[in-house]
């Protein structure tokens, strides 16, 4: 596999070819922050937190870094005071729905991002989709999944194979960059709790026909 060279924050790297510029970054000892980021997975790009100013042929554009092919020439800025502000925003957004997870607080340190920027929506996931992608592309079990679709976008286990499969597995949770305790009581609520106690706690008798959709 051929090698070349490419400039990064003014130093030169050596990358190879099918490299992105954050793995070429890698070699060269250079961070560029990631959330939605894994050695094992396909490249995604969700998070966008790897954000880079990239100049190449005569073009300067902005990149995601994880998924984005480095190349020849290219002349890579990871520091930059666009990039600071743009990082920061990011981070406020992700904040609004898991502002107490570790890996987002520790970013906002570093942007001065605001955490109350945006109305709060706790749904304790940011949609980076690292526990899909490694279900499916490494556990090969397919056991959680995205529904809905925009702003209604979330992940959820599949109850039939997560009831099969996760308890002895969990390898996702680890990888949860805002609260891998959320996930496991997600999943441990939903798969210890039958469906007649569930309904209880809903506020169904079980004495109509709602099949414990009520309450």
């Amino acid at each position: 596999m051929s090698e070349f060279v490419l400039q990064i924050d003014g130093k030169e790297v050596t990358a190879r070819e099918g490299m992105t510029i954050v793995e070429a970054a890698k070699t060269a000892g250079i961070r560029i922050p990631t959330l939605c980021h894994h050695d094992q997975l396909e490249p995604y790009g969700a998070c966008r937190i790897c954000t880079v100013e990239a100049e190449a042929n005569g073009r300067n554009q902005l990149v995601a870094a994880c998924v984005y092919p480095a190349e020849k020439g290219m002349v890579v800025q990871t520091k930059t005071e666009k990039l600071a502000k743009i990082r920061k925003v990011l981070v406020e957004q992700m904040m609004a729905h898991a502002p107490d997870a570790p890996q987002l607080l520790e970013l906002a340190e570093e942007y001065g991002a605001d955490r109350d920027r945006f109305d709060k929506d706790p749904s304790f996931c940011i949609l980076c989709g690292l526990c899909v992608r490694y279900c499916n592309e490494v556990k090969k079990k397919n056991a959680i999944g995205y529904i809905d679709r925009g702003p209604r976008r979330e992940i959820s286990f599949i109850p039939d194979v997560a009831g099969k499969e996760c308890w002895d597995c969990k390898e996702c949770f680890p990888l949860c960059p805002t609260s891998a305790l959320q996930a496991a009581y997600v999943l441990t609520e939903a798969l210890a709790t039958p469906p007649e106690e569930a309904a209880q706690e809903a506020g169904c008798a079980g004495s109509c026909s709602c099949s414990g959709s009520c309450g």
